[in-house]
């Protein structure tokens, strides 16, 4: 007879062998390389300074929201920045789009959900994380007029134009389009017959296009920014898949299902309050909500699952006592709130229309 521990253990290995197998080579070798090549190429100081109140709300609302798929950050990485851009002289509504979007439109974590736990979830969360966002940061604007008042009276408008790199237009798109095609192709179900002689082409395409397009220095920019988002997020992925993996066997999937197994708004409301306390680093979301809710199993139902993704990666409690020594108890109380009943709600319409 297996004693326990053994039995956690195996449970462990089982569970980030299966992930590994599943989505590693095909799903998330491609979408760091992709994270990487945006965080290189795109230019982030020129995105932050488009944040000022008097920016038309359509282009600040819309840099921010969509933020994250540049960044590629999580909550803890969000925190430092958004003091930063907030500090600096920024609309709350923008900053806080910025803040609620950043983790939750990561486009790691996007990919990484459609692949684990299925298209439609993982389309969902990226409509719902930008809606959201806009909408939690126009609500915080009309609450906290004051705010932008201040900032209007302490400093004229500012914007900013970003730098042009001289390369054609042309080649950044083919670029981008061929190693979103690698992910794409790769992470489907063809068989490989078809998949890698696809994938090939699409990868010559990258190397000419980096060898004659690109500067030296660009391409090892990108190289760095592959690399330093697989180093701070790959090591805990594995560790807390595994240990996901053993939480599963002394704690089974089954234990949530009467909270979690349906799409009534207290199960989608209380999903979201369990995000916004829990701390969930970067792509653990996915195997938390897929092994240890048992999503993946059919235990979980679909509006608390997306209920959990919106509310997760974007707040949680440590993040929430740092966000109120930036912008004060009161805003943070609003802000905490604005996102736990409309990640409840999203979850609650997802649900209840995909159901």
């Amino acid at each position: 007879m297996t004693d326990p521990l053994t039995g956690a253990l195996l449970a462990g290995a089982v569970t980030l062998v299966g992930y590994l197998s599943e989505h590693v080579l095909t799903c998330l070798v491609p979408a760091f390389f992709i994270a990487g090549a945006i965080g290189a190429f795109v230019k982030k100081d020129a995105i932050l300074k488009y944040f000022s109140p008097d920016t038309k709300k359509t282009v600040s609302y819309g840099i921010a929201s969509v933020s994250g798929t540049v960044l590629a950050v999580c909550s803890c990485t969000i925190l430092p920045m958004f003091a930063g851009i907030y500090k600096k002289g920024s609309g709350i509504g923008p900053a806080v789009t910025f803040l609620y979007a950043g983790p939750a439109i990561n486009v790691l974590a996007i990919i990484y959900t459609a692949k684990v736990l299925g298209f439609d979830l993982g389309v969902a969360r990226a409509v719902a994380a930008v809606t959201l966002s806009i909408v939690i940061g126009l609500v915080m604007a009309a609450v906290f007029r004051d705010h932008d008042a201040r900032v209007r009276a302490a400093a004229p408008a500012r914007t900013a134009q970003a730098d042009d790199d001289g390369r054609p237009w042309w080649a950044t798109l083919a670029f981008f389009a061929s190693l979103v095609g690698i992910l794409i192709v790769g992470a489907s179900q063809l068989p490989w017959t078809i998949k890698f002689p696809v994938v090939y082409a699409l990868t010559l395409v990258v190397a000419v296009l980096v060898i004659y397009t690109f500067e030296r220095d660009e391409v090892t920019d990108w190289a760095y920014e592959t690399w330093d988002l697989t180093k701070k997020i790959f090591p805990i992925l594995i560790a807390g898949t595994f240990a996901l993996g053993m939480l599963a066997y002394f704690i089974p999937p089954e234990t949530f299902a009467p909270y979690f197994g349906d799409n009534s708004i207290g199960a989608t409301m209380l999903a979201a309050l369990v995000g916004a306390v829990l701390y969930m680093p970067t792509l653990l979301e996915v195997p938390i909500i897929g092994t240890t809710f048992g999503y993946s199993a059919d235990l979980m139902a679909g509006g608390p699952a997306l209920a959990l993704l919106l509310a997760g990666p974007s707040v949680s409690l440590p993040s929430l006592l740092v966000i109120s020594r930036i912008m004060g108890a009161k805003k943070t109380v609003v802000y905490a709130l604005l996102v736990i009943v409309l990640s409840g709600l999203a979850g609650f319409v997802y649900g209840n229309i995909v159901g």
